[in-house]
């Protein structure tokens, strides 16, 4: 009888393990809430780094297809100060793919949708619940009341995963909230901030505060803000006059960002999981990426995801058998890895949303320079 695969959540990672799966012969079911791939925004870019997320496409058939789409480009940085004085401008060799190349999410996405099969991914389908069955397996229960049976449960459904719970019950911390604006066809109507920006990313960074902007490939610039996390009511935040007023006394320049910005500002709260949390092993069902280790969006995020999909492919091809087997081999190795990534990201997330946090970015972005010769 063929294993019935279902992976919840059609992101980066659930499309990266139904792509290398479909490689291998295995085919698997991607249940998505969404109800089509333009149903909403994507995000902005993201840098794919070489030992994660691009061994994962390669591994999926499409390093070839990224390198004709991605921008390497895209990884220039400028960190600047509130005065709007240049901290840090780190410029990539040109057109060289050898870094983090840069790729927006989107056309990321639609690269690993165009390689699936029409019927791989299931829109619409938001999972309510995962009962457990006599006889192994899971019946999945959605929004609207659709079922769906499986002998294989991969949870890859993101940060507020509904399959987590089945294997852990640790808690959600608010580490910082999070403002995002969007300015469209900006080097028509913007080429001031075009310019500012550059071609990849900038950060302005002040005291316990970070206002970041990103060019991205259909011509739109993307805003960000970071804040500390507190109780406060994030709904004040869609107000661009509450945002200005966070950064009074900046650069106009800078706070042109906000000004800019074509709707109300989207908030969230970003939340992270203990750093080393684990689960004990569950025959028939796992995780992956957000669903597995909810981290500070500090550039780990999407490439652990791919990573995690690519390593559960390779043991579930390699553990045809026995899938039990290849999910403890899976779980035991992603554990391992991902706890140092975990915690760099903790540390890196304190720092930039510090009191000292330019002078700890310019240390962190300023290669250290080759001793001096001994002299005798």
């Amino acid at each position: 009888m063929t294993m019935r695969l279902a992976i919840v959540g059609g992101g980066l990672g659930g499309l990266t393990l139904a792509r290398i799966l479909h490689l291998h012969g295995v085919e698997a079911v991607v249940h998505e809430r969404e109800a089509n791939r333009s149903a909403r925004s994507q995000g902005g870019m993201l840098d794919l780094h070489p030992e994660s997320g691009q061994r994962a496409l390669t591994e999926a058939g499409l390093g070839g297809d990224f390198r004709a789409s991605a921008r390497p480009e895209g990884e220039e940085h400028r960190i600047l100060d509130p005065a709007g004085r240049t901290l840090v401008h780190h410029t990539p060799r040109p057109g060289s793919y050898d870094g983090r190349p840069e790729i927006d999410r989107t056309v990321l996405r639609d690269l690993l949708l165009d390689a699936l099969p029409p019927d791989t991914v299931a829109w619409g389908r938001r999972l309510v619940a995962a009962t457990p069955r006599a006889a192994g397996g899971f019946v999945l229960t959605f929004d609207g009341g659709d079922r769906a049976e499986c002998d294989l449960l991969v949870g890859a459904d993101g940060a507020r995963s509904v399959v987590r719970p089945l294997l852990t019950d640790a808690p959600l911390s608010h580490v910082s909230s999070h403002v995002e604006l969007t300015i469209s066809d900006a080097e028509r109507r913007h080429p001031n901030l075009v310019e500012l920006v550059g071609p990849g990313n900038l950060w302005c960074v002040g005291v316990r505060q970070i206002l970041a902007a990103q060019r991205l490939g259909n011509g739109s610039i993307r805003v960000g803000i970071s804040l500390p996390a507190d109780d406060r009511d994030l709904d004040a935040y869609r107000d661009k006059r509450v945002l200005l007023s966070l950064f009074d006394g900046w650069d106009a320049r800078l706070t042109a960002l906000i000004d800019a910005g074509d709707d109300a500002p989207i908030t969230r709260r970003v939340e992270a999981m203990p750093v080393g949390a684990r689960w004990a092993h569950r025959p028939g069902i796992t995780l992956l990426g957000d669903a597995a280790h909810l981290m500070p969006p500090v550039g780990e995020g999407a490439n652990q995801a791919m990573l995690d999909a690519a390593e559960l492919a390779r043991e579930l091809v390699t553990h045809a058998g026995d899938p039990d087997a290849a999910i403890r081999a899976y779980e035991e190795a992603m554990f391992a890895r991902v706890q140092p990534i975990a915690e760099m990201c903790a540390r890196v997330q304190a720092m930039m949303l510090s009191p000292t946090a330019a002078d700890d970015l310019v240390r962190f972005f300023t290669p250290r320079s080759a001793p001096e010769p001994a002299t005798t």
